[in-house]
């Protein structure tokens, strides 16, 4: 299959209600699934959430008993892998019969992790990425992941893959995904900056590969009464402005960028165009120089008990 068309899904999701946060998965993949996409992104944390704004209690050497109680409530809200959560969401696919890149918090354990989830058209779950790096006080509310989950499906469409938000700014890491071939990068994200575009140009170029990054449209009504963000509580208040986008492998931006507003996004993605784009660079073929530089990955599950 040479042409795919491809779709980002710029969305927030109904904070601490997995009930409606599944509703509303259904809804969009259901709807971009109706527009034509046989490969739709969703963002960074969709299912499970990313309560922007909220520090959880945390001060240098102290955590606060709310915040424990906010950790508690957060974590309620993750899914585990498997599990009736994934049985699902591969129930939504299944009946939109494309392919699903969705982010999701995941519980495994007492540890979260902020995970990509790819499922195939019959809602088979294909594979697993937990974020390498989490950001800032995400470090906070969620752990490590390890080089086991470094998820490349092969696919009858080509190869997906990607990193998740700030991994995009780990070279090795983007390295590592080139050399399994990706071909649909899928980049979920809450990073709506507008510098994001060029970052994600970027990796296309690098990579020659398509980029699909899915950010978030969250605003403060999406949360509940006693979800107090640090933004204000003016329920119009902005928390995460969008910045979708999809690029090809010669950096063209193919779907542009929309901020304000939750929107779908279409592309069609002709599969010739990565070759080509590889005529003149493959970083990780005719383009490297493996007698200079070389990249050890480590991809075994770092365990605590063996």
């Amino acid at each position: 299959m040479n042409m795919v068309v491809g779709a980002v899904v710029q969305a927030g999701t109904p904070l601490f209600d997995k009930e409606k946060t599944f509703q509303k998965l259904g809804d969009l993949v259901s709807d971009a699934a109706g527009r034509g996409a046989k490969l739709v992104v969703l963002p960074e944390a969709f299912v499970g959430g990313y309560p922007k704004g909220l520090d959880f209690g945390v001060r240098l050497g102290s955590r606060s008993d709310e915040g424990r109680d906010m950790f508690q409530r957060y974590a309620e809200q993750a899914i585990t892998v498997p599990g009736p959560d994934i049985d699902a969401i591969g129930k939504i696919v299944a009946a939109a019969e494309v392919y699903l890149v969705v982010g999701v918090v995941e519980r495994d354990g007492g540890t979260l992790y902020c995970s990509s989830l790819y499922f195939s058209p019959t809602g088979a779950l294909i594979g697993k990425h937990r974020k390498l790096m989490p950001t800032a006080l995400e470090r906070v509310v969620w752990g490590f992941g390890d080089g086991s989950t470094l998820a490349a499906p092969v696919t009858d469409i080509g190869t997906l893959g990607g990193a998740i938000c700030w991994e995009n700014y780990m070279p090795q890491l983007r390295l590592a995904m080139y050399s399994k071939g990706v071909e649909f990068y899928c980049a979920p994200t809450v990073d709506d900056r507008t510098v994001w575009l060029p970052t994600m140009q970027t990796v296309a170029l690098e990579g020659r590969c398509f980029v699909l990054s899915a950010c978030q449209y969250l605003v403060r009504g999406d949360g509940p009464a006693d979800y107090h963000p640090i933004q204000g509580d003016d329920q119009d208040t902005v928390l995460i402005s969008g910045g979708s986008c999809i690029i090809s492998p010669m950096g063209e931006v193919l779907a542009a960028p929309v901020f304000g507003r939750e929107v779908i996004q279409l592309a069609e993605m002709d599969r010739s165009a990565i070759i080509r784009g590889k005529y003149d660079l493959d970083v990780v073929g005719h383009y490297a120089r493996p007698d200079i530089f070389s990249l050890s990955v480590n991809e075994k599950p770092l365990k605590v008990v063996e």
